[in-house]
């Protein structure tokens, strides 16, 4: 088998990737506290057309974040955009994204708009993986958003209190978790090869 050439990929410019129909999915950064962990989940986020990331709390952003009146709420220092740059390799220009303050209010402005709201987390409770299966937005306004915690200490207990429910990877080795860049792989995948069903011809 020969390797295919970049040019017979045949990808989207960012130009269409911003017209393009997107999966009902939002990423939502708890409080991730690595760069490169940032840049990676661009990336695949755009790999599958996810619709947006909510970058919130200490999650560096790839750009300084300003309010109505131009003041920065969320200074981007050029280390912070270089080193997001090295793993999303551009992807922070095609993925749009939002900042929160807290994952609190990320979520809280997803429930409103009728999203179904999954942390990603080890609890009492929660859905394995390859058993929660979505599916199309009849029933579902908004769509579909997960909640990936910080490396240390997962996602915040007051964010899980406001989800709709959890997902947990399986996991049958000796560590406890799966690093961020890597979990947003799976999750972001689960999800896509069932909602991208529902937009096949758009995705096509």
């Amino acid at each position: 088998m020969q390797k295919t050439t970049i040019l017979e990929m045949n990808r989207l410019t960012v130009d269409e990737f911003h017209e393009a129909e997107k999966i009902p999915l939002i990423v939502v950064l708890d409080d991730v506290r690595s760069l490169h962990n940032v840049g990676s989940v661009f990336r695949t986020a755009d790999a599958f057309r996810v619709k947006a990331i909510y970058l919130c709390g200490i999650t560096a952003t790839p750009d300084d974040v300003r309010d109505a009146d131009g003041t920065v709420i969320k200074e981007c220092t050029l280390k912070a955009s270089q080193e997001i740059h090295k793993t999303a390799l551009g992807a922070e220009e095609s993925v749009s994204w939002r900042y929160f303050k807290t994952a609190v209010e990320a979520v809280d402005e997803l429930k409103k708009d009728g999203f179904t709201v999954l942390a990603v987390e080890q609890c009492h409770g929660s859905t394995m993986l390859q058993d929660y299966l979505p599916h199309s937005l009849e029933g579902n306004v908004g769509g579909y958003a997960v909640i990936l915690g910080n490396e240390v200490k997962g996602v915040h207990q007051e964010v899980i209190d406001m989800c709709d429910g959890c997902l947990e990877i399986p996991q049958y080795g000796t560590k406890h978790s799966l690093n961020v860049s890597v979990t947003s792989g799976i999750i972001i995948w689960h999800f896509a090869q069932h909602l991208l069903l529902a937009t096949d011809d758009a995705v096509k």
